[in-house]
């Protein structure tokens, strides 16, 4: 079923020849590249180096960079065929995401041309791999709370505090820093600064061990007197939770797409596995409870996915709000979650056994409630909506 939606453009109005070529190649590149590695990836918990040199090689970070910037200047629905085609296969070892969809574009909008045309060709071939420093031990939804300090110095920025749950954060060079440079000042403080994690006094804590996501390197950081030079402000003094609001929408929207090709594809294991199950004289899918709980499931989908391409037609026309991105982020990660519970359970014990794909996704799926903003600060942003607070 995903897989047949997806391709050729499955009728959604929105890929054209180009981008399915593309797709083509991003699905040969995971399935020789990615998914023989990936389960030895979930036990190492990291992705090795030269794998983010290959996916720049055969153009699958940062597709929509500009090309003055060593990017390919392809539109944003290349960012989302690579996207699907990860999700697909559940593939969540790599943090391209984290890197093409959240780091790139803050530096891209607000960088100096300097650091621009420093970094992001960089990030492009992937020699240098980026992470977002926003959360810390005390301050995560609520970006105010934020104490890491940034002082300037002459031509320098001195950063010192802490930040946790940072993806890619073992092999980060460099990190989107979240920082105060005004502590009286709340919101209004916050700045960003491209913090070279090279720098002396940037200290790297333990990979933190999580209950999903095995492969992709979760990291505490630690900046003690980190130096970084006055043009790697993005933006002004002051305008960073500006620039985070602003990109938020993204964010929440490439979690959306993410989340409805893992249900597709859930639903399309389980129909074949429950096809194939052989029970009491013939198969699972022969059974009345099976066939309606998938036909209950595929039909939410379904619904799930024309909301969610609706959304990647007003983000590539410039008029996703914020509110609607929070929306399908709401509600495809909640499907997102329970179909691959209740997939889960045709399973059997095969389920429970991470060999299986299924299992894996169970695993990987109660994140996507939390990251890019907890189901509950979704819920607010739209209440305030409903009654024009």
């Amino acid at each position: 079923m995903a897989d047949a939606y997806l391709r050729n453009d499955g009728g959604r109005g929105i890929f054209s020849a180009e981008h399915e070529q593309f797709r083509d190649s991003v699905a040969r590149f995971v399935d020789d590249e990615l998914v023989p590695h990936h389960h030895q990836w979930e036990k190492d918990e990291v992705v090795p180096r030269a794998i983010w040199k290959r996916a720049g090689e055969v153009g699958i970070l940062c597709p929509n960079v500009p090309e003055a910037y060593g990017g390919f200047g392809a539109d944003w629905l290349y960012n989302v065929v690579v996207i699907e085609e990860l999700a697909k296969k559940g593939i969540t070892g790599p943090g391209f995401t984290v890197h093409s969809e959240m780091v790139a574009p803050y530096i891209l909008q607000a960088g100096t041309e300097d650091l621009k045309r420093d970094i992001l060709p960089k990030m492009v071939s992937g020699e240098a791999i980026g992470a977002l420093g926003l959360t810390e031990p005390g301050a995560g939804s609520d970006v105010k709370e934020i104490r890491t300090r940034a002082v300037k110095d002459g031509d320098d920025y001195v950063l010192n505090g802490q930040k946790v749950y940072i993806s890619n954060g073992q092999l980060a060079d460099v990190m989107v820093t979240a920082c105060k440079t005004d502590p009286n000042a709340g919101a209004k403080g916050v700045s960003l600064i491209a913090v070279d994690t090279h720098q002396a006094g940037f200290k790297r804590g333990r990979n933190l061990e999580k209950i999903g996501l095995k492969a992709q390197d979760t990291s505490e950081i630690f900046l003690e007197d980190v130096r970084a030079p006055a043009h790697h402000l993005l933006g002004r003094e002051g305008g960073g939770f500006g620039i985070m609001m602003g990109k938020l929408a993204q964010e929440r929207l490439t979690q959306a797409v993410r989340s409805i090709c893992v249900a597709e594809a859930a639903i399309q294991w389980t129909v074949d596995y429950t096809a194939e199950r052989k029970m009491f004289g013939g198969t699972l899918a022969d059974f009345q409870n099976t066939q309606f709980v998938l036909a209950g499931l595929s039909a939410e989908v379904l619904s799930a996915r024309v909301f969610t391409d609706w959304c990647i037609k007003r983000f590539m026309a410039g008029e996703l709000t914020g509110v609607e991105a929070a929306k399908v982020k709401l509600l495809v990660t909640d499907l997102h979650v329970k179909t691959v519970n209740e997939c889960l359970q045709f399973f059997g014990g095969y389920g429970y056994m991470t060999e299986y794909p299924i299992a894996r996704a169970y695993i990987d799926a109660r994140i996507v409630r939390i990251a890019g903003g907890a189901a509950e600060v979704m819920k607010q942003i739209i209440g305030r909506d409903l009654f024009g607070k």
